[in-house]
């Protein structure tokens, strides 16, 4: 038979396809073949494609990783790593030897890990493939030893979990050891998702399990994008993400994070894809379970963050937070939990109220856990038997009456807007005690000389006659003398507890003015330490010259200030008036403005928002109806509001307050207040009274529920968008989702615009129509309806 040259050349293309095919999708390694870890970032073999890569990667300062990674995309996301829990130094060396071993070794050449391969002899080369796994494989291309079966707390697509197949979550974001939660297909079918006995890795609770009839074989990550668990005769038995993504698009692996949380993650492989995951990066198809914070009721651990810890559900999934009174244990490390800064409650103390309070938060729970049960309480009754109680450090009371106390340290606490709980949470009102805020506690002095000398001079009785006169003519008055500059303070104001700093105190404790916090039009605010106060961290407020020369003003206003004492206002320490200095010290906020919280590439979630606006309407309503003196702030805008540890909104900036008094009309003459919150009637030589600051606070709500600016610029600055103006015609046409970029937010569409009703009110351009704060209260807190507001004229 005679063949054509196209016979020919089909024959031929079809003999070398298989070759072609694994000449594509392999890269060998030969025998004797080594990486050493280096900071350059070259060590690796890259698969064919490039998109995966093996090799060693530095994590921070604390060492090398050898691991597999996404190659191509730019935060280079790892995926499988050798030594998580021994990490290596420099120089380092993972070597393919000559007899077939996968060998990591340290910089002394100590062996740190080896592939487990009973049958290494027969090995003839390494590969890393485009499918992410490493292998080891014979001559017949028989892999005898891969990654793929060996994994740490990622899956991808076309690997499969057998059963007794663990995967470990991490430690933290940065540090790569095995961490609180595993997930797990067991030996009898089940698959679950556990917490450990940290720091052992051993099952401790399971928080979730797949729904299944039949015994589980294989949890299977196929080329669809499809994960989910399989019977042995290939039956689909639960599904863990049923999103059908195309791999040729898309990257994706299954990832269990350090939060406990199992999700499916898609990347972009190119441009033509971003249109539907915006921005170019991972974004999550799936989540199991989707709320741990509900999901975690360890009867013994520590929960989803740790003891005496708060978890909500975020946008990016848990956050861990300490209630007021407790701080972090660890920063670097948040699941850990938190610790009381305030000492305990003594079981003889006859009024515990005047050194403890309770926090009081709504939807909230800590499941488990109580000591002690009643039925048929009011809150109030909840909380005093709380009070009363010495061993009790939180009570959770349910609408039903029950009131249910825990003792320390408690755990599995929960917020979430599903819980029909309060949460009543006992905190010491004296904190000064304790550090904060990282400054440092200043050392005792050390009185051992002292002591010392002391003991000397008694030691003698026949000289004691002799020296004791001496002694108390010239040691004693010394002594006392010492005393009174240690114990006095300088002088108060009269009725105030707000300390008279001299200059020499303030340029002490701000590093002569080194870390400048913020700047305004008529001060300068500097990060202080108090060492006089067991290091406190305060704001230091620093007034320019133009506002010093109204010397009996400062006065007045810094006597109104200090008098005041509400959790939601910013409280003033104390102040300096020597020479030309006008200074104010106010404690410090940790979280900064509520603007950089607001305004910030992350949307708070809606819950926290709710929250900071129910705080400054209650503090505003104590400024105008429950302090000494009523006082009109007069600049009520973001930058304005500063959130402490626990983002508590507190009111802050009080140079632009004025008192009112019974008798007056008009407070002042000069127009103060920001663009855009500043209310009509100034403007029309009205009489300025307290309901300036409500039309402020009404602007600042609207921003507060859409996350917006009162002003925007559109059409590439040709415009500006107004807020009121927008959210008034959305609210009038019943289009209110339309300010929202967020779909979550959807959801609490109903309030959203039952808050938005309350904002209209408060920007009334009449001030008779606008409510008293006192009223916004009850409206945010649900005690007073809302009715339809007026239109705006």
């Amino acid at each position: 038979m005679i063949f054509s040259v196209l016979d020919f050349l089909c024959f031929f293309l079809f003999m070398i396809l298989p070759y072609s095919t694994i000449a594509q999708t392999s890269r060998n390694i030969s025998l004797n073949s080594s990486l050493t870890a280096r900071n350059d970032d070259n060590s690796s073999w890259p698969s064919p494609s490039g998109e995966f890569a093996f090799g060693f990667r530095q994590i921070g300062k604390d060492g090398f990783l050898l691991a597999i990674w996404f190659n191509k995309i730019p935060d280079r996301t790892i995926v499988w790593s050798a030594n998580r829990n021994d990490l290596v130094q420099e120089g380092s060396k993972v070597e393919l030897t000559s007899d077939g071993r996968l060998m990591l070794s340290d910089a002394e050449d100590q062996q740190v890990w080896s592939a487990n391969n009973s049958a290494r002899t027969e090995v003839a080369y390494a590969a890393m493939l485009d499918t992410g796994n490493f292998v080891l494989a014979n001559t017949n291309s028989t892999n005898l030893w891969e990654s793929f079966d060996q994994p740490t707390d990622t899956i991808l697509p076309t690997q499969t979990l057998n059963q007794n197949t663990i995967l470990f979550a991490r430690h933290t974001a940065t540090n790569y050891t095995n961490g609180r939660f595993l997930f797990t297909l067991q030996s009898d079918g089940n698959l679950s998702l556990y917490t450990t006995r940290f720091p052992q890795d051993s099952a401790n609770f399971a928080y979730w399990s797949a729904k299944i009839t039949d015994i589980g074989f294989q949890v299977i990550f196929d080329k669809s994008g499809h994960i989910y668990l399989a019977s042995s005769n290939g039956s689909i038995l639960d599904y863990i993400s049923s999103n059908t993504v195309s791999i040729q698009n898309f990257y994706q692996r299954a990832t269990l994070g350090y939060d406990g949380v199992l999700r499916h993650y898609v990347y972009p492989k190119n441009a033509s894809s971003i249109a539907e995951h915006r921005p170019m990066d991972w974004s999550t198809r799936a989540s199991i379970p989707p709320n741990i914070c509900l999901s975690m009721m360890e009867v013994m651990g520590r929960g989803a963050c740790g003891i005496n810890s708060l978890c909500r559900l975020g946008d990016e999934g848990p956050i861990c937070e300490c209630p007021r009174g407790y701080t972090v244990i660890d920063p670097n490390d948040v699941r850990k939990g938190c610790k009381q800064n305030f000492g305990p409650q003594s079981c003889d103390q006859a009024s515990p109220e005047h050194l403890f309070d309770f926090e009081n938060m709504h939807h909230t729970n800590f499941p488990l856990g109580d000591y002690e049960r009643f039925m048929g309480l009011t809150e109030n009754s909840c909380r005093q038997n709380c009070l009363d109680d010495c061993f009790c450090a939180v009570a959770i009371f349910h609408p039903t009456g029950d009131c249910f106390k825990k003792r320390l340290p408690f755990s599995n606490g929960v917020s979430d807007p599903s819980l029909d709980a309060k949460a009543l949470i006992k905190f010491g009102k004296d904190n000064s005690t304790f550090s904060s805020g990282g400054c440092a506690i200043p050392k005792k002095k050390d009185n051992s000389t002292l002591i010392l000398v002391g003991s000397v001079l008694l030691s003698s009785a026949g000289v004691l006659h002799v020296i004791l006169p001496l002694i108390t003519y010239l040691v004693v008055p010394r002594v006392y003398s010492r005393k009174a500059k240690v114990i006095q303070p300088r002088p108060v104001m009269s009725g105030m507890n707000l300390k008279d700093f001299t200059y020499e105190e303030i340029k002490k404790a701000t590093n002569e003015f080194k870390e400048e916090l913020g700047r305004g039009a008529s001060a300068t605010v500097f990060k202080g330490v108090l060492a006089s106060d067991t290091g406190r961290c305060v704001a230091v407020k620093r007034l320019d010259a133009k506002v010093r020369e109204n010397d009996l003003e400062f006065k007045a206003e810094v006597s109104a200030i200090g008098k005041t004492n509400h959790r939601n206002l910013v409280q003033l320490l104390g102040f300096c008036t020597e020479g030309e200095h006008r200074i104010l010290v106010y404690e410090f906020m940790s979280n900064g403005s509520l603007a950089s919280f607001l305004f910030g590439e992350s949307m708070p979630n809606w819950y926290q928002r709710r929250q900071i606006a129910l705080g400054i309407a209650r503090g505003l309503l104590y400024l105008h109806e429950e302090c000494s003196s009523q006082i009109v702030h007069c600049d009520i805008k973001p930058q304005n509001i500063l959130l402490d540890d626990y983002f508590t909104a507190r009111i802050s900036d009080f140079g632009l307050a004025k008192l009112l008094r019974l008798d007056q009309t008009r407070s002042m003459t000069a127009i103060r207040g920001t663009r855009g919150y500043v209310a009509p009637e100034w403007f029309r030589s009205l009489p300025i009274t307290v309901k300036v600051d409500v039309y402020s606070y009404g602007i600042l709500l609207l921003e507060i529920i859409f996350c917006r600016k009162h002003f925007e610029a559109v059409a590439d600055n040709e415009d500006e968008m107004i807020l009121a103006d927008w959210a008034y015609d959305c609210y009038m046409q019943k289009k209110l989702h339309q300010l929202f970029e967020n779909d979550e937010e959807i959801n609490d569409i109903n309030e959203m615009e039952k808050y938005v009703m309350i904002a209209i009110w408060c920007i009334q351009e009449d001030p008779s129509l606008r409510p008293t704060m006192k009223k916004v209260t009850l409206m945010l807190e649900g005690t007073v309806e809302v009715s339809a507001p007026p239109p705006l004229s």
